[in-house]
């Protein structure tokens, strides 16, 4: 029985159990490594997990800080259209103090106490749309957030939000804010279309002048008639005059915007700076048959220290329009009188009024604005570039003053402007020392014989007035006058008729000077035939009693009358431009100067290098090929010749900036003269610089 129990049970060797012990730790290992596999991905899963949340989390911190400070107004909604969202740029604006009061109500129950009416349901058609189009919609309203706010233009986009299965799940409205860029785009356009009118006026301002000179040109060319063809040179002159003047305007007003404006302070005599420009609008008042009035306050210094181009040409501007812009038979006045006084720092303030068109309320805003006129049609009617009370107030302004004006439509118009300027002792040219002088003015306007009283007090002379030719009568029984001026048109008497009545002037010693505002052609050779002897425009000035007076009486100390014999000078006149050289030939014939030409720089230095002491002057043009005018004058110094360093050379060149006259003395020049060319500034250079070339 024991020997079949040993046959039964089973035998395990030792090499059986190092096995399955074997088997066992390879079970165990591998175990182990699945274990630690296992802890590695739960580790990562972890570890991702964080990082995941970590990187949501500083996402949506980042786009909540975007959103709260974003300055578009931004709203987004569910599906439903309630509200899911509301930037504090709207919530500010709408003054709803936080999100949770709105949060979850429907956005028609929001807004319809945020939006004016018309605007909620503008909007709310807009998301149907856009809900329906899947599909951004845009609209662009006034909105005024809250009832105390002014309206503000927004343009509005109106977005639905699509989930990848194509399902809308709610609804984003961004409101940007366009008032601004409206405002500026209108400005933009609005001064656009100023500019184009601008340039519209500027080409039918420039080509009337140009239609003058060429039609008028012709005429003269056909004609044989001398009377004629004097008649076509006037129009010629005065329509290239106007044209310079449009020129003129354009060119200040581009230095103006570019900063390149600059003024010039010299010494000079007030009123007859004032005389030049009655001069030059003598005609257009006189065609227009217009009253014209000048006075000027006395005690205004003789001499001033301003700059008297600019002053001028403000002056002439506001006489210009008050002329252009009242009609005929109307009025025009000029006053010039001191503000104040300190020392011998004077404060001008001159006005120039009209009975013309005037300004209306509407038009007032745009006086003085640049490339437009009150009204474009008046730019069209009176012609005239937009420019001038622009460059006006911007030259007054830089003379430390200002100018404004008071209009009303249909009751004319008064600018003024008030400047400083400093008294300088700057005496008459020609103080002339008259021996027992006296004149008698005969005038029925008060300001006309306060002027002759004032300047006889200055000049030392006696001056009787009368109103009438009834009280000239009567002073011309109780004594007798050396000069007597008589205004034309008088009532009861005119002048004319008081002349007649004069009898025989000549045996009583007298001279007759009839004066008058309008044109005197009708009745001059009467005038002349019952003993006037010439004829002179109001308003008196003291510089026209002066060349009377100068004429027609002897004086102490009178110099002879200086006439310009330049015959024993040469001039050498450096051009390329054959037409310019024969202008400046033919202005200075009447001088005997003689005149050498040359055609650019190269040919100028050769001559002059040929002869040094031959030329006493040169005329030097700047812009010429080959050699221009600024190389030309440097060579011509750099010369081993006494007579090269000290010849005087004038730049007469159509570069008239302060900086072309700038280079033009830094290459050696002496002086500057702008085309177009003017006789009397050419004399005064050949005078200056040959009278005494040495002291220069």
């Amino acid at each position: 029985m024991k020997e079949n129990k040993n046959k039964n049970s089973r035998f395990v060797s030792k090499d059986d159990m190092r096995k399955e012990i074997r088997g066992l730790k390879r079970k165990l290992e591998l175990a182990e490594a699945s274990l630690a596999r296992a802890r590695l991905i739960s580790t990562v899963q972890n570890r991702t997990e964080t990082i995941l949340n970590d990187s949501l989390k500083k996402e949506f911190q980042f786009f909540s800080l975007v959103l709260e400070n974003i300055t578009n107004i931004l709203l987004l909604f569910d599906f439903d259209g309630r509200f899911a969202y509301a930037s504090e740029t709207f919530l500010k604006a709408a003054g709803i103090a936080n999100f949770g009061l709105i949060g979850g109500r429907h956005f028609r129950d929001v807004l319809e106490s945020v939006f004016p009416n018309g605007t909620l349901e503008k909007f709310s058609a807009a998301v149907e749309k856009a809900v329906v189009q899947k599909n951004t919609v845009s609209i662009e309203n006034q909105i005024a957030f809250g009832s105390n706010k002014a309206p503000r233009m927004f343009y509005t986009s109106i977005t639905p939000m699509i989930d990848d299965s194509g399902k809308i799940t709610g609804i984003m409205a961004l409101f940007n804010d366009i008032t601004e860029i409206n405002s500026a785009l209108e400005t933009a356009n609005r001064a656009n279309l100023a500019k184009s009118d601008f340039l519209a006026s500027m080409s039918h301002e420039i080509r009337t002048p140009l239609n003058a000179v060429i039609g008028m040109t012709a005429i003269a060319q056909s004609s044989s008639d001398m009377d004629k063809i004097r008649y076509c040179l006037d129009k010629i002159d005065d329509s290239s005059k106007h044209l310079l003047g449009i020129i003129n305007d354009i060119l200040d007003m581009s230095k103006i915007e570019s900063n390149h404006f600059e003024l010039s302070f010299s010494d000079f005599v007030f009123e007859k700076m004032l005389l030049r420009i009655v001069n030059m609008i003598q005609f257009k008042i006189e065609e227009k048959h217009i009253t014209f009035s000048l006075y000027c306050d006395p005690d205004i210094p003789y001499a001033i220290l301003s700059d008297e181009q600019r002053l001028a040409q403000v002056i002439m501007n506001l006489l210009s329009n008050a002329v252009k812009f009242t009609p005929a038979f109307g009025s025009v006045s000029l006053r010039a009188e001191i503000e104040s006084a300190k020392g011998g720092d004077y404060y001008l303030r001159i006005s120039v009024k009209d009975s013309g068109i005037g300004i209306s309320e509407e038009q007032k805003p745009r006086i003085f604005k640049v490339f437009s006129q009150a009204d474009s049609s008046i730019s069209r009617k009176f012609g005239g570039t937009g420019l001038g009370l622009s460059i006006s107030k911007n030259i007054i302004n830089m003379l430390g003053g200002d100018l404004w004006f008071d209009s009303a439509e249909g009751s004319g118009t008064t600018f003024t402007f008030n400047v400083k300027t400093r008294s300088v002792s700057l005496t008459p040219e020609a103080k002339i020392c008259y021996n027992d002088v006296r004149i008698l003015a005969v005038d029925d306007m008060p300001d006309v014989l306060l002027s002759f009283s004032t300047y006889a007090e200055k000049l030392g002379i006696s001056c009787s007035v009368a109103d009438s030719a009834k009280q000239a009568f009567e002073l011309l029984e109780k004594g007798s006058y050396n000069i007597v001026f008589v205004d034309w048109k008088m009532p009861d008497i005119d002048g004319l008729s008081f002349v007649k009545s004069l009898g025989d002037l000549s045996g009583k010693g007298m001279i007759v000077i009839m004066i008058s505002s309008a044109d005197w052609s009708e009745v001059e050779k009467e005038a002349k035939s019952a003993g006037v002897k010439e004829f002179i425009s109001k308003p008196i000035l003291l510089p026209v009693i002066e060349k009377i007076l100068d004429k027609y009486c002897e004086g102490d100390n009178k110099e002879a009358e200086k006439t310009d014999d330049f015959s024993d000078k040469t001039v050498l006149l450096v051009d390329d431009v054959e037409i310019n050289r024969e202008i400046i030939i033919a202005m200075l014939k009447h001088t005997g100067i003689k005149i050498i030409c040359a055609e650019n720089g190269k040919e100028a230095v050769g001559k002059f290098a040929a002869d040094p002491d031959k030329f006493d002057l040169i005329f030097m043009d700047v812009q010429m090929p080959e050699i221009d005018g600024y190389e030309a004058s440097r060579q011509i110094r750099s010369f081993e010749n006494s007579k090269a360093r000290t010849v005087p050379i004038i730049a007469m060149t159509a570069h008239v900036f302060k900086e072309d006259i700038e280079k033009s003395l830094a290459s050696g020049m002496n002086a500057h003269i702008g085309k177009p060319v003017n006789i009397e500034e050419i004399l005064s250079q050949i005078r200056r610089w040959t009278e005494n070339t040495d002291t220069e």
